[in-house]
């Protein structure tokens, strides 16, 4: 298990002294099994965790995945390594996030874990223990729900076999300590887990069929033809990835990867179409009604920037993250900002599709369920998904562009329809905006009438250890002499 970043697949690759794992993420466990230090061994990757997430905004998918991957080394595993990097400062938010995630195996499972640091030769000469106890509580707490069980791997390091022997003695240690036992999961849990999955498999496969029907019948409606142009507003939370999203619809650094606190929009050619990406204002996970009045006219005005209206609307989701309850309400709160038929030219574009690898999309929409079923619902099942990591795979977007086509075709070859509200939206706001550069000119004049009045300033620095700087008003005399007021 890893914490944070990807280093299971480099520490797997050096336990068994090969490259067996691929250094990408994955949203299931991956098996290998090999050879090291006269030992036959089976490692399991298990997908890793987001570093600044609670287990409770954890996707089902990886939770059933972390349960499950007791049963890949069955009868149970002998250890579970939990891999800390020792160049990244480990916090009291990192012990909540590993503790939440660790103990869906058990509460049990401290006794067969050991912390496995991983260092591609930070370290250097210090001790591991020095890094210990500098940086002290949560690294503490944690080694002591290990019982103070721990090992370095330095990858880059020549001496390999003897740093992966001394691991595996500190295994075998762990084993007698615990009976010669190895992990057992509990089988209640593990068997309604492996039922969750076989269900959420059934239903993600019936999901490919029914979408699938669904575009072949709008497809053979529209024939060859495709749109000359496409205007595409990207909705989404601060951290949701639209910037991304939007370079690689776009081909191309337009967006720089920042919060943005007001709409922007690039143009370009793609796919013989003329392309228009509006990335709207980032929205918080607080309710519409507590947000900025100004927030809330920047939204609007985010597709009065594609006049006359835009073709889609994407909602902009990651794909490693929970949908939650609150996370469907505050999006609803900024869709009826805007009119009712809004769920009409929607499509929901799920983001960081590299963290799925082989598993389909529609795994992870059955595992999760609940809240983001509803959302897809109102967005009559159309959804896509995007590796924003590759910038120049022509198919995925051409995709989305056939998705967005086939959803105008349902809508009469309509695009939605800037309606009264939006634009009175636009109305008050550049009345703001005016309203704020004569409060702005307002401010100035009185300053600049002071500053006149003060006139030009003379510093003196005097070359005296105990002589205080003196800073006073010049005044200009009509004998061309300059009087200057002193004071020691």
């Amino acid at each position: 298990m890893e914490h944070g970043a990807l280093g299971n697949s480099s520490a797997g690759n050096f336990i068994l002294g090969k490259k067996e794992f691929e250094s990408r993420r994955s949203a299931e466990c991956v098996k290998r099994q090999g050879e090291a230090a006269g030992r036959k061994i089976t490692l399991v990757e298990v997908p890793d965790w987001r570093k600044n997430r609670e287990i409770t905004e954890s996707c089902q998918l990886l939770q059933q995945e972390i349960v499950l991957s007791t049963s890949l080394c069955a009868p149970g595993p002998h250890a579970i390594l939990l891999i800390v990097r020792t160049d990244v400062a480990f916090r009291e938010a990192d012990r909540s996030v590993i503790e939440g995630h660790v103990e869906l195996l058990g509460e049990k499972v401290w006794s067969h874990t050991i912390v496995l640091f991983t260092s591609e030769n930070y370290l250097g000469d210090t001790p591991i223990e020095l890094h210990i106890e500098s940086e002290g509580g949560a690294l503490h707490w944690l080694l002591e729900k290990c019982s103070n069980r721990y090992h370095v791997l330095t990858t880059e390091s020549r001496h390999a076999g003897i740093q992966v022997q001394d691991l595996l003695d500190k295994v075998e240690e762990m084993v007698a300590e615990n009976s010669s036992c190895h992990y057992e999961m509990d089988r209640e849990i593990l068997k309604d887990t492996e039922e969750r999955k076989r269900k959420a498999n059934e239903r993600a496969h019936q999901r490919q069929q029914n979408v699938q029907k669904q575009r072949q019948n709008i497809r053979s409606q529209i024939g060859d033809r495709k749109l000359s142009e496409l205007r595409l507003v990207l909705m989404g939370h601060r951290t949701a990835g639209k910037s991304s999203a939007g370079n690689t619809i776009l081909g191309r650094e337009a967006f720089e990867l920042k919060t943005a606190v007001q709409s922007e929009f690039k143009q370009g050619t793609v796919a013989d179409r003329e392309v228009t990406v509006v990335e709207s204002p980032c929205w918080s996970e607080s309710n519409v009604q507590n947000t900025a009045k100004m927030y809330q006219l920047e939204f609007m005005h985010s597709l009065f920037l594609c006049h006359p209206g835009p073709h889609a609307l994407l909602l902009v989701l990651r794909v490693d993250t929970k949908y939650s309850e609150m996370n469907n309400r505050v999006l609803e709160e900024h869709l009826e900002l805007l009119s009712q038929n809004v769920w009409n030219h929607t499509i929901v574009l799920f983001t960081h599709e590299d963290w799925l690898g082989q598993t389909p999309i529609e795994r992870h929409i059955e595992s999760e369920g609940g809240a983001l079923h509803r959302l897809l619902e109102k967005c009559r099942n159309r959804y896509h998904v995007l590796n924003t990591k590759v910038k120049n795979d022509d198919m995925q977007v051409m995709q989305l562009f056939e998705k967005i086509e086939e959803m105008v075709e349902e809508n009469k070859h309509c695009y939605y329809q800037l309606d009264q509200k939006i634009l009175d939206a636009v109305k008050e706001r550049r009345r703001a905006e005016e309203r704020a550069k004569e409060r702005e000119l307002k401010a100035q004049r009185p300053r600049e009438e002071n500053r006149a009045k003060i006139g030009e300033y003379i510093v003196f620095v005097f070359p005296h250890e105990h002589m205080h700087i003196c800073l006073k008003p010049v005044h200009i005399c009509n004998d061309n002499y300059i009087n200057v007021h002193t004071s020691a």
